[in-house]
């Protein structure tokens, strides 16, 4: 099939209308699977795409391997960070390095089957819908311990956040052009993704697609990384953790005053008597617990203040392939760009 270079409105455009964002790491054995399944969709769809493959410091073969499949698969850029910096940072970097007028967002261990890409392009191009999250169907959502702890992150982000996610879908999405460069206009370095999307308010639409089990390799999040994510989300989209410390505080203040009036107020009526070294161990510890964890949030909060007033980059580029600014393939390493620092907006 011809690729015309024209979008869905038959507008002449001069690079590709889909860019396809894939972060990874440690992917290497699933590459050949992968592009086998997702460019003879892209191909199917007859418009001009690019494939931006997001490199964030794998230590297996998965940069070499991309590379080297740049000549067999159409449309493939890739991006090399310098070092792990994490999937919220990845899909940011590859964002930045899109030029297509939407953007398909997708996990590369085809858990995001690329034949639910045409269902997620079709309320894009007949309606001009911003955003369009693949509803998750069929998904194997882990172990007991796993699945409680994400009901429950839910309803503490619902609770406790300005915006609103839903915990039906994940980070298979359209994003049209105008909300990726919003998204890259936000300089947030604490980033949760899908609620910065949310946050920025544009039309948005769900449509079901049946998920699949990983093909290759293992999940790079562990029970420990989602909570940190989790805790990083709901701490960066409001502030009533700092509320309810606050609420909690003036309650064991209450608690502590009626308690020591009915001390005084025994006191007076029966005369003094032993301590109860118990009680009063219980109290202190119960107290201390009390200010360790509201310590605890508030240093949360202080340590995205502090993240944030650095100003470091998020992240910094070892190498790329594909693009104009790229080395050629056959340049010796002396001769090779200097790694792009991308800063807090959307350059790309």
């Amino acid at each position: 099939m011809t690729i015309l270079p024209v979008d869905f409105k038959g507008r002449t455009v001069a690079g590709p209308v889909l860019s396809v964002v894939l972060p990874m790491r440690n992917e290497s054995r699933g590459l050949d699977r992968l592009f086998a399944r997702l460019v003879p969709v892209l191909q199917g769809i007859g418009l001009p795409f690019e494939i931006v493959a997001i490199d964030d410091g794998s230590t297996d073969d998965t940069l070499a391997r991309l590379k080297a499949l740049r000549e067999q698969v159409p449309g493939l850029k890739v991006v090399s960070l310098s070092r792990n910096f994490g999937k919220e940072i990845g899909v940011t970097a590859g964002l930045a390095r899109t030029s297509g007028r939407a953007v398909i967002l997708m996990d590369s261990d085809l858990q995001h089957p690329p034949e639910g890409i045409p269902q997620l392009l079709k309320p894009w191009q007949e309606e001009g819908v911003a955003i369009v999250y693949a509803r998750r169907v069929g998904l194997d959502r882990g172990g007991f311990t796993r699945k409680i702890l994400t009901k429950w992150f839910y309803r503490l982000f619902d609770m406790m956040s300005e915006v609103k996610i839903d915990r039906e879908t994940g980070d298979f999405m359209l994003i049209d052009r105008k909300v990726v460069d919003a998204f890259l206009a936000m300089p947030e370095r604490n980033r949760f993704n899908r609620g910065l999307l949310a946050w920025a308010g544009f039309k948005t639409r769900t449509v079901p697609v049946d998920m699949e089990a990983r093909e290759s390799g293992a999940s790079q999040f562990g029970i420990l990384k989602l909570m940190r994510l989790a805790m990083n989300a709901i701490t960066s989209f409001g502030t009533l953790p700092l509320r309810i410390w606050t609420y909690i505080g003036g309650v064991v203040s209450l608690m502590a005053l009626a308690y020591g009036a009915y001390i005084f107020v025994r006191t007076l009526i029966f005369g003094a008597d032993v301590p109860g070294y118990p009680s009063l161990i219980v109290g202190l510890m119960l107290s201390a617990g009390v200010q360790l964890i509201g310590l605890g949030i508030i240093g949360e909060y202080i340590g995205h203040v502090f993240s944030e007033v650095k100003r470091r980059p998020l992240y910094l580029v070892q190498e790329t392939a594909g693009f104009e600014d790229s080395p050629a393939d056959d340049a010796p390493p002396v001769a090779a760009a200097p790694p792009s620092v991308p800063g807090p907006g959307p350059g790309r």
